[in-house]
This record gives C-alpha cells, structure tokens and sequence, in this order.
C-alpha cells in the first residue's frame, strides 16, 4: 500500500497480520500481568498481602514486564488501526488512535502506584521511621489505589474501540460482524467507568467479558483473513 509520500509500498496483509500479532499480546500480557499476577498478591489483610509480595518478588517483575508487553502493544495498535480504518474516514481513525494512546497512558500512571509498593518493603534507611505494620499498610494502600484508580479511565479504551468498530462496520473490506463486536465491547468499558463513578454498586466485572471475545474474534480473523483485497485496493484508490 503506498499513502502519500510513503517511500517503501508495504502489503496490507503486513498490517492486518501485525494487528493480529500483536493483539494476542495484549491478551497474554493483559491476562497474566493485570488480572493472574495481581490475584496471587493481593490479599484481605495489609499482612497477607505485604507477605505474599515479599515472597513473590520475580513474579511481580515478570508481570509488570508483561504489561510493558501490553502498553507497547497498545501503541503499536493504535497506529496499525489507524492505517487499516482511515480509507473509511481519516478524521475518525486518527481519533480513535487518540483515544487508544490517551487510554494507555492514563493506565500507565495506575500502574506506577503497582510497581511502587515493593518499595515500602525494600528495608531502606529512610524507611525505618515507620514501624513494619505502617509499612504493610503503605504497600497495600498502593496497590489498591492501583486497584481503584484503572477503572476510572476505561471510558478512553472503549470509546477507541468503539470508534474502531463504527469505521469496521461502516467499511467494505473488513465484515460488519467484527465492526459490531469491536462496538460492544467498546461499550462494555464506557459503561462500566461510568457505572464506577456514579453507581458503583452497578459496575460489573462482567461488563469487560466482551473484549475478551472481541480480541481473540479480531486477532483471529486479522491473522487468517484479513482484508478483502479487492475492496481495499477500490477503497484506497
């Protein structure tokens, strides 16, 4: 595919595959470092919780790893995105890619209040004006604000995905049935921040299951079919 003034012509199967690639790395890293390591730590009790942090060190950096795997991924996707979604409309797609970059960055900051709970349990000098229980109750209250504070911005992820699945839908070369998964899963996210902020008893977990099916649904078809060729080639002309 040649834009502009591109100077080296790249197949759109490249593009469609790398979405494919490395949406299944946001699963595994999304999977194992956002939802498997943070339930092997976090616990009831401030004790349990700076116990099983202490005795879990290389688990913690390898998930926190994995997310870096994650919100590389991310960015990567909002430009693949961008390329496959603006024949349709440009604007739009660039919006969309704004919203999947704003997303990760706003997840990126709830993510240094997780990666700096250990801290308070390093036995640093500077440390020692607190006593050993202040210091489990300074690592657990960073983890829950990590906890707490990543679901008041899923409205920037699923309004991406949203946007995404409305320029999917509206395309002729990807199937409207993706575009339409891409869209509920995007309004998973929306409504359960907004559930969050105002009806917190409201805000399910079981509103994200959607993107679960959405990712795999995406990455799946992105890997095996991709765009229908012909239809690209008359929407990029």
């Amino acid at each position: 595919m040649r834009s502009g003034s591109d100077m080296i012509e790249i197949p759109v199967t490249t593009y469609t595959r790398a979405i494919g690639i490395f949406l299944v790395f946001t699963i595994v890293g999304g999977a194992f470092g956002e939802v498997y390591v943070p339930s092997q730590i976090i616990a009831s009790d401030a004790a349990t919780t700076a116990a099983q942090l202490r005795a879990s060190d290389g688990l913690f950096r390898i998930g926190f790893a994995a997310y870096l795997v994650e919100a590389f991924s991310d960015v990567v996707l909002a430009w693949l995105f961008y390329v496959i979604l603006r024949p349709v409309n440009r604007n739009l797609a660039l919006l969309s890619a704004f919203f999947g970059i704003v997303s990760m960055t706003l997840f990126a900051v709830t993510e240094m209040f997780y990666f700096s709970a250990p801290m308070f349990l390093s036995g640093k000098k500077y440390l020692s004006a607190f006593s050993p229980d202040q210091l489990d109750a300074f690592a657990t209250l960073f983890l829950s604000l990590y906890g707490g504070l990543s679901g008041l911005f899923m409205l920037f992820y699923g309004s991406g995905w949203i946007l995404r699945g409305w320029l999917t839908f509206k395309s002729t070369y990807l199937p409207r049935f993706l575009g339409a998964i891409m869209i509920l899963a995007g309004l998973g996210f929306v409504t359960k921040n907004v559930m969050k902020v105002l009806a917190p008893s409201y805000s399910f977990d079981l509103l994200l299951a959607p993107m679960l099916l959405n990712a795999v649904a995406v990455a799946g078809w992105m890997l095996v079919r991709g765009v229908d060729r012909e239809k690209w080639n008359a929407a990029t002309a």
